[in-house]
């Protein structure tokens, strides 16, 4: 295969894991505290994490102190992601969750315009506004559907976009792996003292298996994330992260009997089209 195929089918596989491990941790069904949840799942994808990159020769921890700045404030925003995002998560249909997340390459379009200072033209930049519209005909502000969890989804929105921000301002000598485990150990951290001001529930059988299923997914997800980023013309493979959308509706359907409404797939719709056209946009002018 070409590097531009593999590295279409690594985005595919990340997405894929991605919405699977969505789906294990839905499954818990809130028997499980948050946090405590969180704190569980962080132990064992640490663990899981370590153990490829040391198997990888990926640990680096002598970084600069500027890349350990950087590592620490974007382990922060992905504690506070985790905490909106799977707020959302046990509260929401995953389609809409997954289908508002897909905004998220329009809003670091933008972000990188604002603070960044990159140049983004007319074009992406009225693509981002028609985006933003069809993220609000997903979450319906005003309708019987909207709640405070199509907020928290918007939150998760702020802070990834932060997060991948962030990320862009890491050296380029900084390995993925030493970054991923830099940020995993923060969220595990913090969810573990985050658990005690909660009581404990136990664990039973069945939501250890979903919590290990759980790990093991995150866990895929972020390998082939970075991968992917190694792997042929990254402006090629991205557009197939759209993937996970479809994905994502079509597990909600089968096993959480979720069914979008149809303004839900109009607004997704609107959203994958504008993102694609970032994604073209981007690519011509990078050819250019």
């Amino acid at each position: 295969m070409s590097p531009n195929t593999t590295g279409a089918l690594m985005m595919m596989a990340s997405m894929a894991a991605f919405v699977m491990n969505d789906t294990f941790l839905k499954l818990t069904g809130g028997a499980v505290p948050l946090f405590q949840l969180i704190f569980l799942r962080g132990i064992l994808a640490t663990l899981l994490i370590f153990a490829l990159a040391y198997q990888l020769g990926a640990l680096q921890f002598s970084v600069a102190r500027r890349d350990k700045g950087l590592i620490a404030l974007r382990g922060l925003t992905e504690i506070i992601t985790a905490y909106f995002f799977l707020s959302a998560l046990f509260n929401m249909p995953l389609g809409n969750l997954n289908a508002i997340m897909q905004v998220v390459p329009l809003t670091v379009t933008l972000g990188s315009a604002l603070f960044y200072r990159e140049v983004v033209g007319w074009r992406r930049m009225l693509a981002i506004g028609i985006g933003l519209f069809g993220v609000m005909l997903i979450i319906r502000p005003g309708a019987e559907g909207f709640n405070v969890w199509s907020l928290y989804a918007l939150a998760a929105v702020v802070c990834v976009t932060a997060r991948d921000l962030i990320t862009r301002r890491l050296s380029a000598g900084v390995p993925g792996m030493t970054v991923t485990l830099g940020t995993t150990v923060a969220v595990m951290c913090a969810a573990g003292l985050a658990s005690l001001t909660q009581d404990w529930a136990p664990v039973s059988g069945q939501s250890a298996l979903f919590i290990c299923g759980s790990a093991v997914f995150v866990l895929t997800g972020y390998f082939f994330s970075i991968q992917v980023m190694r792997t042929g013309d990254v402006s090629f493979s991205a557009p197939f992260r759209y993937t996970g959308l479809i994905g994502a509706m079509i597990i909600g359907f089968l096993i959480f009997d979720e069914v979008p409404k149809p303004l839900t797939f109009f607004g997704a719709a609107i959203v994958m089209g504008t993102g694609l056209f970032t994604f073209y946009r981007e690519r011509k002018l990078s050819r250019a």
